[in-house]
């Protein structure tokens, strides 16, 4: 029992008795009840009336003892521009402390202690407050304390609980509060955003003749939060009578063929609904170009680019596009290959001397040049026939009956340490006989082969027979190598490490094993001596050469008591021309990029078609050489495009294209000094010497064409103007030679202190034709090279002069020098005492030839010591006759025409007298200085014409006619005093003038 008298009630008697008193107070409040409430009331109302009537009154009781009770669970809707919640269920509170008294009208009568107080929200921000609406019947209504946005937040949840207004027994404020319950409140959405699109404008580009799926899809968004109001229901093309049509998904597809020469570019407004039909605030416009009938390929490349020497980098494709024609294609290859086998040996490389090369490439000793090219003393190669070019390399070529001899000395191989071989060779298929490139045999009496290299057929062969030793027993004497390169007729780059009884071969700067080794004895004592030949090889039994080779070959070297490393292998194979692509930052997503060893051939290879355009577009072409090899480079581009099933789809034809290297601006190493000059003989005879080159000077310039600034370039008579630059390279030889009879080394002899030039790359050979410097080096360390070279000799009383020729070479000859020749003279005396005190006392008439680019004819006398050349009598005698000639002439020339001019003035004298008329009329003054300044001004005249047509022989003038110059000038000084006496002589009686 709960009250007095009344029996315990079930859970769901005591939920029909609170709904009968829900719906009854709803009904006196004046709401309508559904027909499910009105038929539940008729059910349950008569039995809870009944239940209640049998209470006795005095058991309500007035103690609140209960909680007030809701619903566990609210679910409420709210529209984002109301404020009014409505709530399933609606929010009431009950309590049990309420006795309910049912008459027939049903009218309800509720205690205090059952009235509910108000409610209670829990929970952080949340914008809604609950009130009670009445007490009695304990209902409520939740309602937003602000204005609700539903694209802010679209639903809400928290708890609430009810309080009730009861007291105690004692009549204390005793309130009771019902559980939490929870409540989802949901924002509805009102359609105030219309649809956006996301782009400004879109395009597209078709092919005609072609019915597409989807040429485009346009796309627009809505701002509101339902998807009711949010979503895109529909797109319309507003333009009129135009063949495309557009899906509700914003796909744009063509409704008929299109025809390019009857449009080229459609122009379409489209527009969107969103589903509340509210239409976009702004269309949309669509381009569609219609392009002619596609092919698959390559686009905005051009087939022929310049490189300019010294530009550095060329971008190959700055502009290219590769048209797919719409196909889906998954991956494209792209290969790039640079044809440069008909340049030089097989592209553009420095065309030093093989030694030279070595040396810069870090080999710097102990190579010996078996092919240099021809010169004075290294003149076994001057038989051969080459390609007579200077911008590549000195090539030979051996047609089968020719073969060179290495003289003795040259080079000397000691198989028992290593040594190495390497050659440029281009070799074809020439049937199956040997062909040596290399033999060093027996000179005489045998036919015994110590050492050679060879081919037969496509096999490379190296023989190397060992000297006799204690040890009688077979030794690696043979090695084989089986490659395409040898009969490919292409260039390549072999190099032979030798060190028994490993030998390894490098082709192209790839090491190769041998596979097959062949062992023989060594080879029995003996003292015949050999001989090395180049091209064939000598048969000293015979006494004739056999085994000719067929083919080209350059820069054979032997390289004596040392291996060649990789990296100098490397650095003499390597070209500088080639292929080179840097990838940007920015780019190169998923692009794969492969080269080969010489960068002549570049693979890209990527998925997306527009990351492998922008890489091809930094492929470049980079020639490193200061003067390049001019000419063109083909270039080919293939494509290879696969679709997702791995076949090959979209056949992209390949591209043709070349590279054309400009001519360099040639360089003009010019040579400046002195050209002539005395010494005495005492100075041949000494010690030092004398040096031949005291004051020379190299240098280098390049000629440019200039273009006119500013309004010149509209005018077609402007031209262009030449300017000499001068320009810094390196000279690789510098030849001295002796003019006329060769040097005679029992009394003469050309001598360099070899000490000071071991710092620098520059070697020196000598022989009775002169000396020649050679290697890789600056023009300043040639100049002080060539500052060091003395000419002495010591038997110098039948000598009177001798002479000298310089030339200086870039590129083994490719750029020459101007042929400077210097003449010496020796002076003989008779008492070297006097001789060096009239020494002393002359005075210096030298004239050095300072830097010039062109060479000065004559014979200039030099003094590069102080007081140390002096003019012999008959040369002072030659120069006074010399210039009192000149003098004579002139003064001749000046008198001449003197009488011509006075000849004339007579004649116009005459004229004028013939002339008469009656001048008594006339009153004439005469300025007297008139006639003396007209015939001032006419000597003055005559003297510039004088000195105009005598200034070609001012060239000629020498210490004498300077001398006698000097005379007429301070005589000339005494002169010009004349006209100021000849001025005050001229007045006269002005005393009947009148002004």
């Amino acid at each position: 029992m709960n009250r007095e008298g009344a029996p315990g009630k079930s859970p769901e008697e005591m939920y029909i008795q609170q709904k009968v008193r829900v719906l009854l107070m709803l009904r006196k409040m004046g709401s309508n009840l559904t027909a499910s409430e009105e038929e539940f009331l008729r059910t349950y109302a008569g039995v809870v009336n009944s239940q209640l009537s049998q209470l006795p009154q005095h058991s309500i009781d007035q103690a609140n003892k209960h909680k007030p009770w809701l619903e566990p669970t609210y679910h409420g809707i709210v529209t984002e521009n109301d404020n009014a919640v409505l709530l399933d269920p609606p929010l009431i509170a009950l309590d049990k402390d309420a006795p309910l008294r049912f008459a027939e009208s049903f009218e309800v009568t509720v205690t205090k202690e059952g009235e509910i107080c108000g409610f209670k929200i829990h929970g952080q921000n949340v914008p809604f407050d609950a009130v009670v609406v009445d007490k009695s019947t304990g209902e409520g209504l939740i309602r937003s304390k602000e204005k609700l946005d539903c694209e802010l937040q679209k639903d809400y949840t928290f708890t609430i609980q009810a309080y009730d207004c009861g007291r105690g027994p004692d009549g204390s404020a005793n309130a009771k509060k019902s559980h939490k319950a929870t409540v989802h409140i949901q924002v509805n959405d009102v359609n105030e955003y219309a649809p956006v699109f996301k782009e400004k404008s879109y395009q597209a580009s078709v092919v005609e003749g072609r019915r597409y799926e989807s040429i485009l899809r346009v796309e627009a968004v809505d701002a509101d939060c339902s998807p009711q109001f949010s979503q895109i229901c529909s797109y319309e093309i507003v333009t009129p009578d135009v063949p495309f049509t557009v899906d509700k998904d914003g796909h744009i597809k063509n409704t008929e063929k299109l025809n390019y020469g009857k449009e080229h570019q459609y122009k379409l407004t489209v527009t969107a609904y969103d589903c509340g039909k509210k239409r976009a605030t702004e269309d949309v416009l669509v381009k569609i170009s219609i392009k002619p009938t596609c092919t698959p390929g390559w686009q905005g490349w051009d087939s022929r680019v310049e490189y300019e020497p010294g530009t550095g980098a060329l971008a190959l494709f700055p502009n290219a596009h590769l048209e797919t024609c719409d196909e889906s294609v998954a991956s494209v290859q792209v290969t790039v290959e640079l044809e440069t086998s008909h340049i030089g040996k097989g592209c553009d490389r420095d065309t030093y001397s093989e030694k030279s090369l070595h040396r810069l490439c870090g080999a710097a000793s102990g190579t010996a040049e078996l092919l240099p090219s021809p010169s004075g003393s290294l003149n076994w190669t001057v038989g051969l026939p080459t390609d007579n070019g200077h911008d590549s390399d000195q090539v030979f070529e051996f047609n089968g009956t020719q073969a060179v001899r290495i003289p003795d000395g040259v080079v000397s191989v000691n198989p028992k340490e290593p040594f190495t071989v390497s050659v440029w060779m281009r070799h074809g298929p020439f049937g199956r006989r040997k062909e040596t490139i290399l033999c060093s045999s027996d000179k005489t009496d045998m036919n015994r082969h110590h050492y050679s290299l060879f081919v037969h057929g496509c096999r490379f062969i190296f023989l190397l027979r060992q000297d006799p030793s204690g040890e009688k027993k077979y030794k690696p004497a043979e090695f084989h190598w089986k490659l395409t390169q040898v009969c490919d007729e292409e260039w390549h780059h072999y190099v032979l490490n030798v060190e028994i009884p490993r030998v390894t071969l490098y082709v192209d700067g790839v090491s190769h094993e041998p596979f097959s080794v062949t062992e023989e004895y060594p080879l029995h004592p003996s003292r015949i001596e050999t001989q090395l030949v180049v091209g064939a090889c000598w048969q000293g039994g015979d006494l004739h050469m056999t085994q000719f080779f067929r083919g080209d070959l350059a820069g054979l070297t032997i390289r004596s008591g040392k291996l060649t490393d990789k990296k100098v292998i490397d650095c003499l194979y390597t070209c500088k021309e080639g292929l080179d692509l840097q990838v940007p930052e920015d780019g190169g997503r998923g692009v794969k990029v492969q080269a080969n060893h010489g960068r002549s051939v570049l693979t890209v290879e990527a998925e997306d078609v527009g990351e492998l355009e922008k890489a091809l577009r930094h492929v470049t072409y980079l020639n490193s050489r200061q003067f390049p090899t001019p000419g063109v480079r083909r270039l080919r581009l293939t494509s290879t495009a696969r679709c997702f099933n791995e076949a090959t789809c979209a056949l992209i034809p390949p591209v043709d294209g070349s590279v054309m290297v400009l001519q360099p601006e040639e360089p003009k190493i010019s040579l400046s000094g002195v050209h002539h000059f005395a010494r005495a003989a005492s100075e041949f005879e000494s010690s030092e010497g004398v040096f031949l080159f005291p004051e020379l000077r190299i240098i280098s310039t390049i000629t440019r064409e200039v273009e006119p600034n500013g309004e010149g370039d509209e005018d077609p008579t402007v031209q262009e103007s030449l300017v000499s630059e001068e320009i810094v390279h390196d000279l690789d030889t510098c030849e001295v030679t002796v003019e006329g009879e060769e040097l005679n080394p029992e009394q003469e002899s050309l001598e360099v202190d070899v000490a000071r030039l071991q710092h620098k790359g520059i070697e020196v050979s000598r022989s009775d034709l002169g000396v020649v410097f050679t290697g890789v080096d600056t023009m300043a360390s040639y100049e002080e090279a060539l500052h060091l070279l003395r000419y002495r000799n010591w038997n110098s009383r039948s000598l009177l002069d001798r002479k000298f020729k310089l030339v200086c070479s870039e590129l083994n000859g490719r750029y020459l020098s101007n042929e400077f020749q210097v003449e010496v003279n020796v002076i003989h005396t008779a008492n070297p005492m006097e001789h060096a005190s009239h020494m002393a006392a002359q005075p210096q008439f030298v004239h050095p030839e300072h830097r010039s680019f062109v060479d000065l004819s004559g014979h200039n006398l030099a003094n590069p010591h102080p007081f140390a050349v002096v003019p012999s009598t008959a040369t002072v005698v030659i120069v006074v006759c010399v210039s009192f000639l000149v003098f004579m002439i002139i003064l001749g020339v000046f008198r001449i025409r003197a009488a011509h001019q006075r000849t004339m003035r007579d004649q116009d004298t005459g004229k004028e007298s013939e002339m008469d008329w009656d001048d008594s009329a006339l009153t004439i003054t005469v300025n007297p200085m008139e006639t003396y300044e007209d015939q001032h001004s006419e000597e003055e005249e005559e003297e510039e014409e004088e000195e105009s047509e005598d200034g070609e022989e001012e060239d000629d003038v020498t210490s004498a006619e300077s001398e006698s110059s000097e005379e007429e000038e301070e005589g000339g000084e005494h002169g010009d005093q004349q006209p100021a006496n000849r001025q005050q002589q001229l007045e006269w009686d002005d005393s009947t003038l009148s002004y």
